[in-house]
């Protein structure tokens, strides 16, 4: 199915609007500090970040010694960018740490590493294994009795793996209907566009048993609308795919060829940070 954007009060849109905005500003100044990064994925996926963190999510969310809290699994560990500066936002690292952002010996690595800091469920970046690690945690929650929802973002990438298949399988089959799958769709991969075809990704989905919605990934009111829709429980696992365009949010790094792993000059930093401000103002 398609999202329709729910009647949302105007505070609550202006609100995320400035929360998605404060995360882009964050990741521009950790890909500053190297020059180089994953910016163009975090963009991207910086409004449903956004939505999840700091309107879905609840402070018991955040609690991370709760072991019945809502989850998030960030399958695709080069998105870490985005991550960090959600963590950042939220104060669970400082914005001062952000420099240190793919350096050695830092926490914030350009590739998650669960252990290295709380909030952190899985290691991401060996594409492939987020669906099936959610899919085993939710089926935990439910033999536990616990009644949250494992959420799990994985890449358009991640469905030309089979093992990401065989976690729908198991979603389905177990009718684990406290757990998501929020597909990031934005149609590139390391060295250009995806090569196995993929489409039509709901589809897919639909037909291994998963209730499916498709959504404009950078749409916050559809984003409102999607979580909206995942607290329904129906005895089948959800797939939300999210259409989103890297670089989203500034339009030099958006219309780059190649976007999935994005270096600048050093003389056209003080351009990004402009147009970040121009184009969200």
């Amino acid at each position: 199915m398609n999202a329709r954007t729910l009647p949302i009060d105007a505070k609550r849109l202006d609100a995320l609007r400035a929360t998605a905005l404060n995360l882009r500003r964050h990741m521009v100044t950790q890909a500053r500090g190297k020059g180089q990064g994953y910016l163009g994925q975090g963009l991207g996926i910086a409004d449903f970040l956004a939505t999840l963190y700091f309107d879905e999510f609840q402070a018991s969310d955040l609690d991370f010694s709760r072991r019945d809290r809502n989850r998030f699994f960030l399958s695709t560990g080069h998105n870490s960018i985005a991550l960090w500066a959600a963590f950042a936002e939220l104060g669970i690292i400082t914005k001062e740490s952000l420099l240190t952002y793919g350096a050695d010996g830092s926490p914030l690595e350009m590739s998650t590493m669960e252990g290295h800091l709380p909030g952190v469920e899985m290691t991401g970046g060996s594409l492939g294994h987020g669906l099936g690690i959610a899919a085993g945690a939710a089926m935990g929650y439910r033999l536990d009795g616990h009644r949250s929802t494992i959420h799990v973002e994985i890449s358009d990438g991640e469905l030309q793996e089979g093992s990401t298949w065989e976690g729908a399988s198991i979603g389905a089959a177990f009718k684990l209907d406290n757990l998501v799958c929020w597909i990031d769709c934005n149609g590139i991969q390391a060295d250009g566009p995806i090569v196995v075809p993929i489409e039509p990704v709901a589809g897919r989905f639909a037909a291994f048993g998963w209730d499916t919605m498709e959504i404009d990934g950078n749409d916050l009111g559809q984003l409102l609308a999607a979580f909206a829709w995942t607290h329904t429980k129906a005895g089948k696992p959800k797939a939300v795919v999210l259409r989103t365009r890297p670089g989203c949010g500034i339009k030099r790094v958006e219309q780059r060829d190649r976007a999935h792993f994005v270096r600048i000059d050093a003389e056209e930093w003080d351009d990004v940070v402009r147009e970040l401000e121009i184009e969200n103002a």
